[in-house]
């Protein structure tokens, strides 16, 4: 989005009596050849007065020479009427309308007689921010009848054929046309037009015009980003910009953040997070007030990257905030109601298909019923609730949906010499846990995330050339959960059968059961108390901007300070009820026979604090200038930074020592015409957690770009071809994200081993084998590495811009080695004796792919078309990796992807006896016919771990695409986002597809057994029911190792489609907002996840997990309002 600055300075704001520059003259800072239309530009930026002519106007006029100085206006005005010969005529209201000379078009106008008068009024705003653009100029077609809009963007302009065709235009937007047919009253929405200006991109050396871009950048469309609503942003990156994968972990209200990354994954060795800069700053982007933001840059390749060195191997996020502009005080206002239901959840079998199914597996591994037909038909009719339960455990502690509440309030403006914004907002996500209704006020057990957000950004003019900005920013966030925790409330609702017990014995006691007494899942969502996490940041910057023109032109500085400050509190107020446990059988009374379990605990209250700070510094020269046709630039940057843990360092010193890092970047650029370009950069980085000698790497990069749309023929024969650009670059990056985030890998850290009269629990064993004799002893707990250092990435990119009126389209080649990626030395054999395996730079993997971005833009009348798509590829492959030998070298990882799943080759199920006795020898405990037959990989006839293989991907997609269309006409606006995922695939296991399995007791699922399992002919009645086809083998009870091995027969399609947002909104005509004094109301509806195709259906085929045991996403409908005063 060009910057709302600019828009506001180009127009009447702040052009008072009192500010105005000279009606006479105007200054030209440089000798330059500039278009008519550039001239106006310079007219308009330095008076009040406002030009209308039509847009075609000039289009074939030279070009004309200004000299360094003073200029007349009128004087120049003169040479523009005799060169282009066309009438200019200065208005009293000090617009300048303009056409094509003709000697009677002045009588015949003075002339005509006017029979009829219809006056038309309406407003004019902005496509993106429904913001007034006040200046724009209205045009009656064909004739010299034209307005401009006032500081409100309002207009009225009289005609005198009702046919006519209003023609509206304004700097840097799309001209539109509109017929008036009778109308009276309009809103007019102009759309940005990245032809008639270039628009500016943020980097990492500040703003650069995106035709000049010679490396891989997405933007990011923060107004499409807001039609999701969610309080995270990561949630909203995937499928929305181009080069940025991830996947949602979670739908729990204050932890519904998406993992994400910037071309895939290139290493299993550190972390594979991108940088995120905030105001540059590094910071928490989950965070962040979406309406806060202004811009959001995507840095992908070296060429971007190279300048933050250590850090900038994944990749790095810039975003910004807004800041204030002169003039008028802009007030916006949101509020959002949102309910909020899930995507899939499992649906689990009820108490007596679940008794049955139990019944089989035991019939099956030939064991007896253990309930028999008369109990059955007590548990069918609800005879017993007590020692026959039959309780839905899904119904019981979850609730329908939940409701989830935002808004916001921001304000901005300024006058001469200081500017502000400042904004508040608040968020309230409803959880969907049920509660007790007797102790809701006493406290809530239900998952809830409450969140407070600030922001004050103030602009100071100190001198002319000298301006300071300070930013203020902090949130408060309280999440809550049930008193044993939100993964204890999954697990327990997976795992707790419908028949095991009931929810509250008849006579009021609580139930407990099996070993280690366990209790059911309502107890303990509902009985132990909760849980209150609190964290409160507050983010501070101070920056210092001079311009150096004074000393020579293009040269400024710019200095920052930063300190942030966070700490949290997580507090634990648990209780504990009294428990029972009921005999199987009741007394000769018929009454149950209790044994008491545990006494009840009053609430107790524990808490464990964290805190942090970060204290930033940088300090940037930048020169850029014009010669002609040649545009150089160049800048030096320094920057410097110190974490440091300030709460709970715990025992450990290192954690008391600052995390520090410091950098100088540099790049020089230059271009020829806006022709061809080319660019250097280099980060020289240091960081004090590698070895003196080893803490400073140098990363260089070079890059170029050819505009082939700036040849002359192209001019010539294809001017509808605004850009097409080539790029190339290459260059280095690196990650200091080493292993579990380690520090000091190069020294040498020394442990106590201790034993406890001899006893197993530590220490050195000197005695035979199986002897439980220990001896104290100390040992290496780290074993230094000297040589350790970042890993280093190479990249490449190819890629090509193309721009017409209506077509924006960028794809990108990318091409990464990551080298020296940081592991264990795992082919040491463990007869070394080191408790610590050494580490180093050993590991090797290349990534390939491409990301691309599609839109198409029309204007059709007063409706306007859009279209948008964009899709990220990559795929890893690791070249090299230190392991053991193996003895199969297909059980290596060397050539296969990171995260590759690994397992047995199914081949269905066991037919009969005859198919066990010819086939190999499984060694994983006794199997039978139904039971799931592998293959023997290597031909050893013995299927044992011999014989894992490589199996289907990665849980994570390699590839993540979105499609988007949107339509608006007269103040209505719909719109629709799709996001999917490509290839991935996971495995499934555990209780729920695992059915009573040792250790598995719980819920079963509907749809994984039914009737598409292996059944034996003896208890179905049916020789068709012993399918060697069936997706799941013959129940089990107890150990089945053989059927539970991680093989191909549990893998699943983690590919699907979602129809992500669905938005319908109304901008109220102004007839009724000014009746109230609004400048603009906005009516919306979002609906979000509405729809999810996936061949995948037990749980949300986005979480990838194994279980299902997670709280999964929401699918929500949004009721909202937008105001601007």
């Amino acid at each position: 989005m060009k910057t709302f600055l600019l828009l506001l300075c180009t127009t009447v704001f702040g052009f008072s009596p009192k500010t105005s520059f000279s009606q006479e003259n105007i200054v030209i800072s440089k000798d330059q050849k500039a278009s008519i239309d550039d001239v106006f530009h310079i007219i308009r930026a330095q008076t009040d007065y406002t030009f209308i002519y039509a847009k075609s106007l000039f289009e074939n006029t030279p070009e004309i020479q200004l000299k360094k100085g003073d200029i007349n206006i009128d004087s120049l005005l003169n040479r523009i009427s005799k060169n282009a010969d066309v009438f200019i005529r200065k208005n009293p209201d000090h617009t300048i309308t303009i056409k094509k000379s003709d000697r009677n078009s002045r009588s015949r106008s003075d002339s005509q007689t006017v029979s009829q008068q219809l006056e038309i009024k309406g407003r004019v705003i902005t496509a993106n921010d429904k913001l007034p653009l006040p200046g724009a100029s209205i045009i009656e077609k064909g004739t010299m009848n034209g307005v401009v809009t006032d500081f409100n963007g309002d207009f009225s302009i009289s005609i005198t054929n009702k046919n006519a065709i209003l023609v509206i235009s304004y700097v840097g937007y799309a001209t539109k046309e509109i017929p008036v047919n009778d109308q009276t009253n309009f809103e007019i929405v102009l759309e940005e037009d990245t032809d008639s200006l270039d628009e500016v991109v943020i980097v990492g050396f500040g703003k650069q015009k995106k035709i000049s871009l010679t490396g891989a950048v997405s933007t990011v469309d923060v107004e499409d980003m807001k039609q999701n609503p969610t309080s995270s942003i990561s949630n909203a990156l995937a499928g929305n910009v181009a080069g940025i994968m991830g996947m949602m972990q979670s739908g729990q209200p204050g932890r519904n953040i998406s993992e994400f990354w910037i071309r895939g994954i290139s290493t299993f060795g550190g972390g594979t997070n991108p940088l995120v800069l905030v105001d540059n700053i590094e910071r928490d982007l989950n965070e962040l007030n979406i309406e806060d933001i202004k811009s959001i840059s995507v840095l992908k390749d070296a060429a971007e990257t190279a300048m933050y060195g250590s850090r900038g191997a994944n990749g790095v996020i810039l975003i910004t905030t807004k800041r204030g502009s002169a003039g008028k005080i802009n007030i916006n206002f949101k509020d959002e109601f949102i309910y909020n239901t899930r995507t899939i959840t499992p649906d689990f079998e009820d108490g007596v298909s679940y008794a049955n199914l139990l019944n089989e597996a035991r019939i099956t591994r030939n064991e007896g019923p253990i309930y028999q037909p008369e109990e059955l038909e007590i548990l069918r009719l609800g005879l017993d609730p007590d020692l026959y339960p039959n309780v839905d455990w899904k119904d019981e502690l979850l609730r329908d949906g939940a409701m989830t509440y935002r808004a916001n309030l921001n304000m901005s403006g300024g006058g001469e010499t200081s500017r502000y914004y400042v904004s508040g907002s608040y968020i309230n996500e409803g959880g969907m846990y049920e509660i007790d209704e007797s102790l809701k006020d006493d406290y809530n057990t239900n998952a809830n995330y409450k969140r407070w957000n600030y922001r004050l950004n103030a602009d100071f003019d100190i001198s002319k050339t000298t301006i300071a900005k300070v930013g203020v920013a902090g949130s408060l966030s309280k999440r809550n959960s049930p008193g044993l925790g939100d993964v204890d409330f999954w697990g327990s609702l997976f795992g707790y059968s419908p028949i095991r017990t009931p929810i509250i014995y008849s006579n009021g006691y609580v139930p407990a059961i099996g070993t280690g007494n366990q209790t059911n899942p309502w107890v303990m969502a509902t009985q132990t108390g909760f849980n209150e996490n609190w964290v409160n940041k507050v983010q501070t910057n101070v920056t210092i901007e001079q311009d150096f023109g004074f000393i020579t032109e293009g040269l400024r500085m710019r200095g920052i300070v930063g300190y942030d400050i966070e700490n949290s509190n997580n507090i634990q107020r648990r209780k504990w009820p009294e428990q029972w446990r009921a005999d199987r059988a009741r007394d000769a009374n018929g009454d149950l026979v209790f044994t008491h379990i545990s006494d009840p605990s009053e609430l107790f209250q524990s808490s464990t604090s964290s805190g942090n700070r970060l204290e930033f510094y940088d300090l940037m020269i930048n020169y850029d200038r014009s010669f002609g046709n040649h545009d150089i630039g160049g800048a030096i940057r320094l920057t410097r930074d110190a974490f440091v843990q300030t709460v709970d360092l715990g025992g450990d010193i290192k954690n008391g020592i600052s995390r520090r890092n410091q950098a100088l970047a540099g790049r020089v650029l230059y271009n020829w015409k806006s022709k061809y370009f080319i660019n250097f950069n280099f980060g020289y980085t240091g960081s004090e957690n590698f070895a003196p000698g080893k803490q400073y790497g140098f990363f260089p990069a070079i890059s170029g770009a050819w505009n082939i749309a700036g040849e002359q023929f192209f001019k010539e024969h294809l001017s509808w071809l605004k850009l097409f650009k080539i790029r190339y670059s290459y260059g280095k990056a690196g990650n200091d994200q080493l292993m579990n985030g380690e520090r000091f890998p190069y020294l040498y850290t020394i442990s106590e081993l201790f034993t406890d009269d001899g006893e197993a629990t530590g220490g050195y064993r000197w005695s035979d084998y199986g002897s439980d004799r220990y001896f104290g002893g100390i040992i290496y707990s780290q074993v230094a590495s000297s040589n350790v250092t970042w890993e280093v990435a190479t990249k490449q990119n190819l890629g090509f811009d193309i721009e017409t009126k209506a077509i924006t389209a960028n794809l990108d080649f990318f091409n990464e080695k990551r080298t020296g990626i940081y592991m264990e030395r795992n082919y040491l054999p463990a007869m070394v004796g080191l408790e610590s395996i050494p580490r180093a730079n050993v590991g090797i993997v290349r990534s390939r792919g491409f990301d691309g971005r599609f839109q198409y833009t029309r204007q059709i009348g007063e409706v306007t078309l859009s279209a948008r798509s964009n899709i990220t590829y990559s795929k890893n492959e690791i070249v090299e990796r230190d392991e053991e030998n193996n003895v199969y070298p297909y059980q290596n990882q060397e050539g296969f992807r990171v995260g590759q799943s690994r397992g047995l080759i199914a081949l269905g199920l066991f037919e009969d006896y005859d198919d066990i006795r010819n086939s190999p020898t499984q060694t994983f405990g006794t199997y039978q016919p139904g039971d799931i037959k592998y293959k023997d990989v290597n031909g050893d006839g013995i299927i044992d771990d011999g014989d894992r293989v490589a199996i289907g991907a990665t849980r994570r997609p390699n590839l993540i695409y979105g499609l988007g269309a949107s339509v608006n006409w007269r103040g209505f606006g719909l719109g629709v986002h799709f996001q999917g995922a490509g290839k991935s695939t996971f495995s499934t296991y555990g209780k729920t597809v695992y059915a009573f399995s040792e250790g598995e007791w719980g819920q079963v699922m509907k749809g994984v057994m039914g009737n598409n399992r292996w059944i034996d002919a003896d208890i179905s009645g049916d020789p068709a029911t012993e399918d060697p086809n069936a997706s799941y083998p013959r129940l089990s009870y107890g150990e089945n190792p053989n059927n539970f091995r991680e093989s191909t027969f549990w893998l699943r399609d983690g590919r699907y489609l979602r129809l992500k947002t669905l938005d319908v909104g109304y901008n109220l005509p102004k007839s009724i907002t000014s009746r109230v004094r609004v400048q603009n109301i906005r009516l919306y509806v979002v609906g979000t996840n509405l729809v999810t195709w996936s061949k995948f259906k037990l749980w949300d085929p986005e979480l990838a997990t194994p279980r299902g045991e997670d709280y999964p996403p929401a699918k929500s409908l949004t009721f909202g309002i937008s105001l601007n005063l």
